[in-house]
């Protein structure tokens, strides 16, 4: 197989991706809108392409990481993107999106002789700097396959769902559970500091319990903390397009979601205090302002 591989978008995810693929010895081509990151990425051995259609030129697999519909669609275009490139490419997009905007991708592409993946991955950024995702992968099993050497290199855990479209299917069960569990661990603190403990021995003793979870792992020392705009690792702002996306698929699958709902409502309270660009961890603020904990105990104490 190839040892060269495109990357689109180079934020949180993509630029991780671009890392920990050239850590394991994989050639990367790299492209972003903010030419910043390019250049950055670049310093570290990415060759830099200016344009998606010159990474689609340099490689014939390719990785997506893009904030939108609209940006996906622009990569993919079939005059000006990628879907223009001679050669037939495997691209394998691995964001959290409609479902009706992947297909239609995945149209555009195809009618160019190209070949799209649908491929979210589940985890934060702060797990993708350490190749700690799981890969939710669907579409054309011969070219997932074919790109699954690119997944392990970025990945903990890689899973092949079948047709175009359960990769993401896969991700909104899985980000409904990221959703709750934020909000479930953040009424675990304050509950706890509420009855007097302190939020660093909460989290060091419930963390390996069964009552622990991976969004307790991960966002708990946060909330230990109490610090939520330091190695921000998903913002409300991102949260809010993933909820969406998720409560209007439920709908149209006429699928009841109370505890989701009830979660979705802390996460708007979030930002409606202020905290839209805070890591999410921060839904512990809001909840430490429903219950009327005071930190106050436990300031001095180790963290």
């Amino acid at each position: 197989m190839s040892n060269t591989i495109g990357i689109i978008g180079l934020g949180i995810m993509g630029s991780s991706y671009a890392r920990n693929l050239m850590s394991k010895g994989f050639k990367v081509v790299g492209y972003d809108v903010d030419s910043a990151k390019v250049q950055q990425l670049a310093k570290e051995g990415m060759q830099a392409a200016q344009s998606p259609i010159e990474v689609a030129n340099a490689c014939s697999y390719i990785i997506t990481s893009l904030p939108s519909p609209q940006a996906l669609m622009d990569v993919v275009d079939a005059k000006t993107g990628i879907g223009a490139c001679k050669k037939p490419l495997v691209i394998a997009d691995t964001a959290t999106l409609a479902l009706q905007d992947k297909e239609k991708a995945a149209e555009i592409l195809k009618s160019g002789g190209h070949t799209m993946l649908d491929c979210p991955v589940s985890g934060t950024g702060a797990q993708a700097v350490h190749a700690d995702l799981v890969i939710f992968g669907s579409g054309d099993a011969p070219s997932f396959e074919a790109m699954r050497p690119f997944f392990k290199a970025i990945g903990r855990e890689i899973h092949y769902l079948g047709v175009l479209g359960n990769g993401s299917r896969m991700k909104y069960v899985a980000n409904l559970l990221v959703t709750i569990h934020n909000v479930s661990a953040a009424e675990a603190m304050a509950f706890g500091m509420k009855s007097g403990i302190a939020p660093e021995t909460i989290y060091d003793v419930l963390k390996s319990s069964a009552g622990s979870s991976r969004m307790f792992e991960v966002r708990g020392p946060m909330m230990v903390r109490n610090v939520y705009d330091q190695n921000v690792s998903a913002n409300f702002k991102v949260m809010a397009k993933d909820i969406s996306i998720i409560s209007q698929f439920a709908q149209t699958i006429d699928c009841p979601t109370p505890l989701f709902s009830t979660a979705a409502n802390i996460h708007s309270a979030a930002v409606a205090q202020g905290y839209e660009m805070s890591d999410t961890a921060s839904v512990c603020k809001v909840m430490e302002n429903l219950c009327g904990v005071d930190r106050s105990p436990f300031e001095g104490s180790k963290n």
